[in-house]
């Protein structure tokens, strides 16, 4: 049994953020022990189809969730959270990432981004103290405190640097994980309503494509993760100039947003997007 301790600043401080490198990682438990994970049998049957066996454990961070690093921004993408990580973890990660979870990525980003607009509309209506004690069934507020069997013995006190509040469609408990220098630690939870994340799953064939063009398409794809032009061309192999000017496009549709992080601009999808592109990159 831990707690987690809450002083005035703590509260002002409590943030959401999705973390896809927590449910790469997490998903990998998934497929490693199937029986305890039914309600994802749907996907690991298409994530083992597509991507073959998964990473061995001991490659970086494996299947140990404890090395995943808390998120550092609400946007963060899978590649600024594995070089957080840790060497070589990117290496052995990104393989079973764009296979296996990002062709699925939109239908469970829109699952966790569901359970923060209901977590943000009760933080309206009841205020904070009602968000935090109904995360889980496992957690439960003791005055100051946030207290759970799932967490590490022993009570962590924030200090006035708050808590991130994350998500999760893989994991079935709370976990705690212990900030990293100026990143505040992060509170998982499970996310709700995962019981329909894959129903009715499957792929929208190549109507987008025949919609937006091939290289719209695609870059509406890799946006479901947020990701700046630099990035974006590396990944598709479009020149920075032709990845801005199909953006553009994209953003006046309606379909994508950016969100400036220093002197970088991050592009992500919006539900209309997620929507077009359903459980599958074009």
């Amino acid at each position: 049994m831990g707690a987690v301790r809450f002083g005035v600043d703590d509260l002002a401080n409590v943030r959401f953020a999705v973390s896809p490198l927590w449910e790469t990682v997490a998903g990998l438990r998934a497929v490693a022990d199937p029986g305890r994970h039914a309600l994802h049998l749907p996907w690991i049957k298409r994530a083992l189809g597509a991507a073959g066996p998964p990473p061995a454990p001991g490659f970086g961070i494996g299947l140990d969730l404890d090395a995943v690093p808390p998120p550092r921004c609400p946007l963060a993408g899978i590649e600024e959270e594995l070089a957080a990580a840790g060497p070589g973890a990117a290496e052995a990660v990104l393989p079973w990432w764009r296979t296996a979870v990002r062709p699925h990525w939109p239908r469970v980003r829109a699952l966790l981004e569901a359970d923060i607009a209901y977590r943000t509309r009760q933080l309206a209506e009841d205020g904070i103290g009602e968000v935090l004690a109904g995360l889980h069934r496992t957690l439960a507020r003791s005055g100051d405190r946030l207290v759970s069997d799932g967490f590490p013995p022993g009570e962590l006190d924030l200090a006035g640097g708050g808590v991130t509040l994350v998500p999760s469609a893989f994991t079935g408990r709370c976990r705690l994980v212990p900030g990293r220098g100026p990143v505040p630690p992060c509170v998982i939870y499970p996310a709700r309503a995962v019981g329909t994340l894959w129903e009715c799953a499957g792929g929208p064939g190549d109507g987008l494509t025949r919609l937006l063009g091939r290289s719209r398409a695609s870059l509406l794809a890799e946006v479901t993760t947020p990701a700046t032009t630099t990035q974006l061309a590396a990944r598709t192999g479009l020149t920075p100039g032709a990845v801005s000017q199909h953006l553009s496009v994209l953003r006046a549709a309606g379909l994508i947003t950016g969100h400036r992080y220093g002197r970088e601009v991050h592009y992500v999808t919006v539900p209309l997007g997620r929507a077009l592109l359903g459980d599958g990159a074009p």
